[in-house]
């Protein structure tokens, strides 16, 4: 359904929530010219006044709040529903029983959008790797417009999209799940690479990398994708367009890139280019250097030549709550990398250190494993501080499992709060240390999303004494 097909229309938002998502959607439902919106959350007015206070203009949104009622989505020419509410729900099927379609903000960005859409998935990375395109291809001198990337709105960069733009779209399995239904892909993918996550939704990977795998699955065979060499269920099942495999720690076969030594290389019917140096990057972690060869074949395959790539490449600064470095106090230097998730993006965290860490880590569970985690925060942090929660409980006890016997009886800190944790893990911090922040886990409980939980520590830190 494309935009210009709401005009009249009675449609109901299943979730309003607080990211920028849900009021971007219903802006963009006024912008149409739907004659009534009915904006429908579990959660209650108070929960969600930073949301309705930038919908106050509108006069023609009917608020069900605290409930969700059988009539809205029965009595409603279409539902828009959040990214997060699964396909199960019983709203969902109740509204396609009775033959209302049933929409996502990702579906109707690419009916609704004529640009060339380049878009991003993965469990780890997608978010840096869609910034570093962008940065690419802008710093080539070619219009740019993020769609999705972190707390960049969907629906609400639709109108600011300008003929001749590229939309760089990080899509997660949520918005992909809706893509599928539509039977559409970006005509340029990336794919950086896949492991456990959101198993609390999906139950099983199968469920997940289904999902994951939209993003190439309707691609045309003028479509290209750029994924992780470990990928190998894509070579089972292969696009009908070009694909081009990156591998961050060997070779490719064909054409694609690799590392040999110091240099990014990328290989294009048999003749090598170098597309960036490891040692220009200004981003920390061998995984960051990883991102930056996904981000730089995507751009190699979109046409923009090697120098350009290696020059734009060497002005990447990073992403906002991604290993970013907050401040130095007496010499211990915090960083915030609260995007991370999963035990997997912790473990890249560590390793991309070689000083001593102080880790904050733990919340809430999204029915992941931990085993790795616990011995990778035994073997390279120099201490830990944990949040309160489901995860955490399931972290300490694959900690304890693998003390020593002389180290059993072993205490550690759980924090209640972020200002807490913050405070324990700098009384045991020394100069020269590293205070990160780098969860593995969600953040739901103490905090309102995982940004929330990002600007609290930078408020945490900065209210250190002295700092």
């Amino acid at each position: 359904m494309k935009q210009a097909d709401l005009k009249g229309k009675r449609v109901t938002v299943f979730g309003l929530g607080l990211n920028e998502g849900g009021v971007g959607t219903v802006e963009f439902l006024e912008r149409a010219g739907v004659r009534e919106i009915i904006v429908t959350d579990v959660k209650k007015r108070d929960d969600l006044l930073p949301s309705l206070k930038k919908l106050e203009r509108y006069k023609n949104i009917t608020y069900i709040l605290g409930q969700h009622r059988p009539e809205d989505f029965t009595h409603t020419d279409l539902v828009v529903k959040n990214p997060a509410i699964p396909w199960t729900n019983e709203y969902v099927r109740l509204a396609e029983s009775k033959g209302i379609p049933v929409e996502m903000d990702s579906s109707l960005f690419f009916a609704s959008c004529r640009n060339k859409i380049y878009g991003v998935t993965g469990t780890k990375g997608k978010t840096t790797v869609a910034s570093m395109l962008a940065h690419i291809l802008e710093s080539a001198g070619r219009p740019v417009a993020r769609v999705g990337i972190s707390q960049t709105p969907v629906l609400g960069m639709l109108e600011k999209v300008k003929p001749g733009d590229t939309v760089v779209f990080e899509l997660s399995s949520w918005r992909l799940s809706a893509l599928g239904r539509a039977k559409r892909s970006p005509e340029l993918a990336v794919f950086t690479n896949l492991y456990p996550d959101h198993l609390n939704y999906y139950r099983t990977m199968a469920g997940y990398r289904k999902d994951k795998k939209y993003i190439y699955q309707f691609q045309k065979k003028t479509g290209i994708l750029v994924a992780n060499d470990s990928l190998d269920f894509i070579r089972e099942e292969p696009p009908a367009g070009t694909t081009l495999y990156f591998s961050e720690s060997g070779t490719v076969s064909g054409n694609g890139g690799f590392f040999r030594d110091d240099e990014a290389i990328v290989v294009r019917d048999g003749v090598e280019s170098v597309l960036f140096r490891k040692s220009e990057l200004l981003i920390p972690g061998v995984h960051n250097q990883g991102n930056m060869l996904a981000a730089a074949l995507a751009a190699f395959a979109a046409g923009v030549e090697p120098a350009k790539i290696a020059a734009s490449a060497r002005t990447f600064k990073g992403v906002p709550h991604r290993l970013e470095f907050v401040l130095e106090k007496k010499g211990v230097s915090f960083y915030n990398d609260t995007a991370a998730t999963i035990p997997e993006a912790v473990i890249s965290a560590l390793r991309s250190f070689d000083r001593s860490v102080i880790l904050i880590a733990g919340g809430a569970d999204k029915n992941l494993s931990f085993g790795d985690f616990a011995e990778e925060i035994l073997a390279r942090t120099k201490g830990a501080v944990f949040f309160s929660g489901n995860a955490t409980e399931g972290l300490l006890r694959e900690i304890r499992n693998r003390l020593p016997a002389d180290d059993a009886r072993r205490q550690f800190e759980v924090a209640p709060s972020m200002e807490k944790a913050v405070e324990l893990a700098y009384r045991a911090a020394e100069p020269g240390d590293i205070v990160l922040l780098s969860p593995g886990a969600a953040s739901f409980g103490m905090f309102t999303n995982e940004f929330d939980r990002g600007e609290r520590f930078r408020t945490a830190v900065a209210a250190l004494p002295g700092a």
